[in-house]
């Protein structure tokens, strides 16, 4: 497997595991499904663009992603900025989402020059 499918993998979980701790520890649903279904998605579209039909469609796909990590950052950055999650937490999954980010920016970059030289 691809490293950004792994990292999205492993992101995933720490989501799932953020949001039980969330409805625990803070009785909070409606963030926690919000960050729930953008921060699982990511891997989700990774994984469908691994075996995309074509070219068009894996950075169709991974654009998808990168549009889903986006708004998981912009959750993250509203759980910390609510006191929902303590510096430490946010620190920490902040820099995964950044890095996936990161990841899913220069897969597609790379992508549409290649289709373009094809």
């Amino acid at each position: 497997m691809s490293v950004v499918y792994d990292k999205s993998y492993k992101f995933a979980i720490r989501v799932v595991n953020l949001c039980k701790y969330l409805r625990k520890e803070h009785n909070e649903y409606v963030l926690s499904k919000q960050i729930l279904r953008s921060g699982t998605s990511i891997g989700a579209l990774v994984s469908e663009g691994e075996f995309a039909q074509s070219k068009a469609d894996f950075i169709n796909k991974l654009s998808i992603a990168l549009k889903e990590a986006n708004e998981t950052k912009y959750w993250i950055n509203l759980l910390y900025d609510t006191d929902y999650i303590t510096k430490q937490m946010y620190e920490d999954i902040q820099k995964d989402i950044l890095e996936i980010i990161s990841l899913l920016v220069k897969i597609i970059k790379t992508s549409k020059e290649s289709k373009s030289k094809s």
